[in-house]
């Protein structure tokens, strides 16, 4: 899952397409099991695994005063 996180254009050369498709949807499935509904209906649409991080680093992890007094 780590590799996938990347991005598929630094996965590793010697895997095939579908290696890293495969890895890609794994990735996806893996943090899509560990969402709560809420939070699932805002990244529902993403199909990289890449993107789907970036979505939920931006609407989680941003520096408000509410996250830092939580």
């Amino acid at each position: 899952c780590v590799e996938a996180l990347k991005g598929e254009a630094q996965m590793p050369a010697s895997l095939s397409a579908a290696e890293k498709s495969e890895m890609n949807n794994k990735a996806i499935s893996a943090i899509i099991l560990c969402l709560g509904d809420k939070v699932l209906r805002e990244v529902a649409k993403e199909t990289n695994v890449a993107a789907l991080w970036v979505k939920l680093d931006s609407l989680y992890m941003t520096k408000s005063v509410a996250h830092k007094q939580f």
